[in-house]
């Protein structure tokens, strides 16, 4: 049982580690220019055994997408497609802009390469592949500079032999060169997304090999696991060989972490949640409407990536973000990020613009001694950001704290504005959920979001700076496929025959890779990908397993129960086609006992180790007494305003909010009645 959990983020590494019976928890700076030096380090500095497994989230795959430092990459699609990659969609990202400007391709148009070949729309070959083209596009390759290749033909996802034989064909002559195929990736249609995906696929490759190849040499023999962006891990190998699911690898962790503690400490299967995610960089949010939400359609930096991810909407408002007055005079806090070099002002490390956590630490909600547990790492210096806060609010002609808190105020409202992108948009009313913060800052801010949200109950982790790190070793193996199936339903009554083979393909597909690492009774799961005749989205039906004829009916009685919830309408009497069957495989781990706290046999100001004075509002700080959290026992009551200070992360309960630790060692944050 011994397992370690290990989150890169823009400003810190986040540590978990369980040795059967005991966490211990750690947090280092992240080394930017390489992650795994980071790792390397804490593993030696906390004498890690050898042979403890490590399951990992990282950053590099999304990194390498956003800043543009991924492989030099060529496409090879079929003759007269090479410009799908540039033409993409009718999409406008801002509706009412005359000029839109989207991201250059990943491939430049030179290595938007054709081959002669022609399957039809219903699976038949029209034109046979020319492997002479094939084999003088290889010596082509073999001779320049492109680090992978993405393969995307024209309905491969019906018949995949000619993407495969490409394949043969270029290991011959350019061995060892990345491939990717998207019968592979995404044997599904959409030839836009489908190209796009794969192309992103390519691009990522090589990046994250010599990533894992670096932690591999600097990790020894442990086992190492990657959580992947569905929520679930996979081993190294399978990661190397699909690294574009790992494109949300660090926030899919934090949200299997909270769905889990909520499950526990709510006494449900099926607690409905808001996660906010708050670190050095971003901010991401995720609504779990009792289950933990996934999605296939997303977008990274303009980039379709249709692949199985969790649902999260992330935001540029993190500890980190920098506050800034645009051409306008107005503030703004972020998207831009400090990250772990040089940092926020406070840190010392040249930085020179403020970030939140300079306005934080000059609100008074920051306590440069108990920072990091007080161990002396980094000491913020809070004469520093002070002097940054007054230079930008004597352009605002407010205080340094008056700054400070107008720059609590934006980030709160970006925060505020993702929030309901993922709950109000969608039909959900955010006043009937939790609000579950996480990652370094996000307890610092969630009382005062809340309040805007009108949400009266707030669920604060026992760890909740390192949560990403722990819902690492909380996830099961999983595997997705997915696989076309384009028929109507009306059809599909008289014979499902489709619905079998593509369900069957799916789940050989997947039962093979979770084989591969050892699991030969995974539990399946399956959903249709419904929509009515003529739409161009879908709906992910569940789907009952072991799949009868019945199955399909009910189906697709409930596709109209989920149109009507999500759009507010339903159409009965139009034909609804059946695009795809999904299939996810999961491997159960052994999940790690989470410890109860013992019941309280002293006052809680027994836990009091301070009071100073903090800002709340404009008008005057208020007098605020400092909680260690370590001193919290079950059953301790407290009301605001106060502070309560840990290791990884700090807690503000506005004077309007009152605490109460329950068993768990969850401290739940209330609205007064009053």
């Amino acid at each position: 049982m011994q397992r370690l959990g290990i989150d890169v983020g823009g400003t810190f590494t986040d540590i978990v580690i369980f040795d059967g019976e005991t966490w211990r928890i750690d947090k280092v700076p992240t080394t930017p220019d390489d992650q795994s030096r980071a790792i390397v380090n804490a593993l030696h500095r906390l004498g890690v055994p050898p042979e403890t497994p490590i399951v990992h989230g990282t950053t590099v795959a999304t990194n390498a997408l956003l800043e543009r430092r991924g492989a030099r990459t060529a496409l090879i699609t079929t003759q007269g497609f090479r410009d799908v990659l540039a033409i993409g969609r009718q999409h406008r990202p801002f509706l009412y802009r005359l000029a839109q400007h989207r991201p250059p391709p990943l491939v430049p148009d030179e290595w938007r390469l054709e081959v002669p070949e022609r399957i039809g729309a219903d699976g038949r070959v029209l034109e046979p592949l020319d492997e002479e083209a094939v084999r003088r596009l290889a010596a082509r390759l073999a001779e320049s500079d492109r680090e992978s290749v993405a393969v995307v033909l024209l309905f491969s996802f019906l018949d995949s032999r000619h993407e495969e034989r490409i394949a043969e064909i270029m290991k011959v002559y350019v061995p060892g060169l990345p491939i990717s195929l998207s019968s592979d990736i995404l044997p599904e249609y959409r030839e836009y997304e489908r190209t796009a995906t794969t192309v992103v696929d390519a691009y990522v490759r090589p990046p994250v090999h010599r990533y894992l190849t670096r932690l591999a040499e600097g990790v020894g023999k442990r086992p190492v696991w990657l959580m992947q962006s569905n929520g679930g891990i996979i081993s190294v190998e399978q990661a190397a060989q699909q690294a574009a699911r790992l494109l949300l690898s660090g926030p899919a962790g934090g949200v299997v972490g909270a769905f889990h503690l909520a499950q526990i400490a709510m006494e449900t299967d099926a607690p409905r949640i808001i996660t906010l995610d708050m670190g050095g960089t971003s901010t991401d949010v995720a609504l779990c409407p009792g289950d933990i939400p996934t999605t296939t359609e997303t977008e990274i930096d303009g980039v379709p990536i249709r692949l199985p991810m969790l649902d999260i909407h992330t935001v540029g408002a993190g500890g980190g973000s920098l506050v800034q007055l645009d051409e306008g005079g107005a503030l703004r806090v972020g998207p831009r990020s400090a990250g772990a070099l040089p940092g926020p002002v406070c840190y010392g490390r040249g930085g020179t613009i403020p970030t939140v956590t300079d306005a934080n630490l000059v609100a008074g909600r920051l306590d440069a001694a108990y920072f990091l547990g007080g161990r002396g790492e980094i000491r913020p210096d809070v004469a520093a950001a002070r002097a940054a806060l007054a230079a930008l609010g004597e352009r605002l002609g407010l205080s340094a704290e008056g700054a400070a808190l107008g720059v609590l105020r934006v980030a709160n409202a970006t925060m505020e504005r993702a929030v309901r992108r993922v709950s109000v948009e969608r039909g959900c009313d955010p006043r009937e959920y939790v609000l579950v913060p996480f990652g370094g800052a996000g307890p610092l801010h969630a009382c005062e979001l809340a309040d805007t949200l009108g949400i009266r109950h707030v669920m604060v982790p026992p760890t909740p700076g390192v949560l990403s790190a722990l819902g690492l070793l909380l996830a099961d193996l999983t595997t997705d496929h997915v696989q076309a199936v384009l028929a109507l339903a009306d059809d599909l009554r008289h014979d499902d025959t489709p619905v079998q083979h593509a369900l069957a393909a799916a789940r050989a597909r997947v039962e093979a890779h979770l084989a591969a690492q050892g699991i030969q009774a995974p539990r399946l799961h399956a959903w249709l990908d419904m929509r009515y005749r003529g739409q161009s989205y879908e709906r992910a039906v569940p789907l009952t397993l072991p799949y009868t004829h019945e199955h399909l009916a009910q189906a697709i009685d409930a596709f109209h129960a989920l149109h009507q919830q999500r759009y507010g309408y339903a159409m009965p009497s139009e034909s609804v086609e059946v695009v795809a069957v999904r299939v996810r495989g999961v491997g159960h781990m052994p999940r790690p006992a989470m410890p109860q706290l013992p019941p309280a046999t002293t006052p809680v100001e027994a836990a009091c180790i301070g009071r100073k004075l903090v800002w709340f509002t404009l008008d005057a700080p208020y007098e605020t007494p400092i909680y260690a959290r370590a001193k919290l026992h079950a059953g301790h009551r407290f009301g605001g305003p106060a502070i309560v200070v840990q290791f990884d992360s700090t807690i503000v309960v506005p004077p309007a909010w009152q605490a109460r630790v329950d068993a768990w060692g969850m401290l739940w944050l209330e609205q007064r009645s009053e």
